[in-house]
């Protein structure tokens, strides 16, 4: 009985898929012909791979990262829904294209502000991960060549990722399961791309053009109200009636022409009285003078609307747990941390034109997007990173293993005795400068490589920085 019961199933399931490939169309709206599409069905691969374990894990970690996951979630659903179109649609215009991505870039943009909101998260590393690869999605509008641009996405989420397996590598294994699904994802999408979409995205070359409809939410199930009926057309115009004024004049007119030398000949005489250029008391009379255009002039400026002032952000100056907080400072030369913990992290956002002290030991110091600044510390036993910064001064008083600059123009680092022997990590940055002291305490400024060359010596790639960048 249990065989026949198994046999019975399996022709039920087979009976349901040949209904659905013979259907016309299906109500799901999710292929063409009710036959599932190759690529979709791959695509459902990955979304029920990496991505159903990234989001499991996020759930696990919880916070943020689940919130953030949610948000991926809905933007993997928003690129499935636009596959499914393109496998019962042809291309269609440009136009059109843009509007059936805006679900997809809606979504991406969603992603990578969450971001920009919690950037005081404790899980600040795997929200950047996040935010910096998620517009490889936006694959589908990167023809003739999309497998490279999401391999590049990828690249761009690493220095998050390996923040994210330093900082759990001893404490906590499901952040490392964390960053291996979330890379899988990309990595596995790279295939996919490669695979079923290896010039750009790929359209049904039979079936109706795409429309705009397709990327609209679905009205509700009463549907919309019909349109009102078109207006009466606008009356037609009767010309008879002035056709008759109209012949007369014109007559009138070619009737004048035909005088030849006597058209003139009921023109009135102009007296010397009454010539301007002859009789000097006619030119100061009041009447109105009509002149000839006047010169160009440029306009008078309107006063411009006042731009939108954007609202300061009260400065901050405190410890959260183990993180001092120093966010907003402006013109604060005596910023001091003293009491510090070898746990405690410094994470300094958005201060200009401020100096910032911190005494003995701590774990690692933060400077992201500040400008005009300067950090003395003592002793760092983890990192020092400038992130997204413009002309910062560093001062090392102790010892440092690692300092890391990233997207920052202008940074001068002086170093210590003790902390000579530290790396120096740095990329997309430029004027960088480190100052070395010799035997007597004075400094000998050198400057940090910003062009390189790269050549191929027949097993790898050889990298040296060249002449002109010092």
């Amino acid at each position: 009985m249990a065989e026949l019961a198994s046999l019975v199933q399996r022709l039920e399931v087979a009976v349901g898929r040949l209904e659905n490939m013979s259907g016309s169309g299906g109500s799901g709206g999710d292929c063409a012909g009710g036959a599932l599409s190759v690529f979709v069905e791959a695509f459902d691969v990955i979304v029920s791979g990496p991505v159903a374990q990234y989001i499991s894990l996020s759930q696990k970690i919880g916070g943020d990262v689940q919130k953030h996951a949610d948000m991926m979630k809905q933007a993997f659903n928003s690129q499935r829904q636009l596959l499914v179109t393109a496998t019962s649609s042809q291309k269609p215009s440009d136009a059109v294209l843009t509007t059936l991505l805006q679900p997809v870039s809606k979504a991406i943009q969603q992603v990578q502000a969450f971001r920009e909101q919690n950037r005081t998260s404790p899980l600040f590393n795997h929200l950047s991960a996040v935010s910096e690869s998620v517009p490889a999605l936006g694959w589908v509008a990167m023809a003739p060549k999309p497998c490279p641009y999401v391999k590049e996405m990828q690249d761009a989420a690493m220095f998050y990722t390996n923040r994210v397996l330093k900082d759990f590598k001893e404490k906590d294994k499901i952040h490392l399961d964390w960053v291996k699904a979330y890379v899988s994802i990309w990595t596995e999408l790279q295939n996919y791309v490669k695979q079923h979409h290896t010039t750009g995205l790929t359209w049904s070359k039979t079936g109706p053009i795409a429309s705009a409809s397709a990327a609209a939410p679905k009205p509700p199930a009463g549907g919309c109200p019909l349109p009102p009926p078109p207006g009466p057309p606008p009356p037609s115009m009767d010309l008879s009636g002035s056709s008759g004024g109209g012949d007369d004049n014109r007559n009138a007119l070619f009737a004048s022409i035909n005088k030849g030398s006597d058209i003139t000949s009921g023109l009135k005489h102009v007296s010397d009285d009454l010539k301007t250029h002859k009789n000097p008391t006619l030119r100061t009379t009041t009447a109105p003078i009509r002149t000839g255009p006047k010169p160009f002039a440029s306009p008078t400026p309107r006063p411009a609307a006042s731009a939108t002032v954007t609202p300061k952000l009260p400065p901050v100056f405190e410890l959260d747990g183990k993180k001092w907080k120093v966010e907003n400072q402006e013109d604060a030369q005596s910023l001091v941390i003293e009491k510090t913990e070898l746990k405690q992290v410094v994470y300094a956002y958005k201060c200009n034109k401020s100096c910032l002290q911190v005494k003995n030991k701590i774990n690692s110091i933060i400077i992201d997007n500040c400008k005009k600044m300067g950090l003395v510390f003592d002793d760092v036993v983890g990192i020092v990173e400038i992130i997204n910064c413009r002309d910062i001064k560093i001062q090392v008083m102790g010892k440092v293993p690692t300092i890391s600059i990233n997207k920052t123009d202008g940074c001068h680092v002086y170093l210590s005795k003790d902390s000579v022997s530290c790396e120096i990590v740095s990329a997309k940055s430029s004027e960088m400068n480190i100052l070395v002291p010799d035997k007597d305490g004075e400094f000998t400024e050198l400057p940090v490589p910003e062009q390189f060359k790269t050549v191929w010596d027949g097993n790898k790639l050889v990298t040296t920085s060249t002449e002109i960048a010092g």
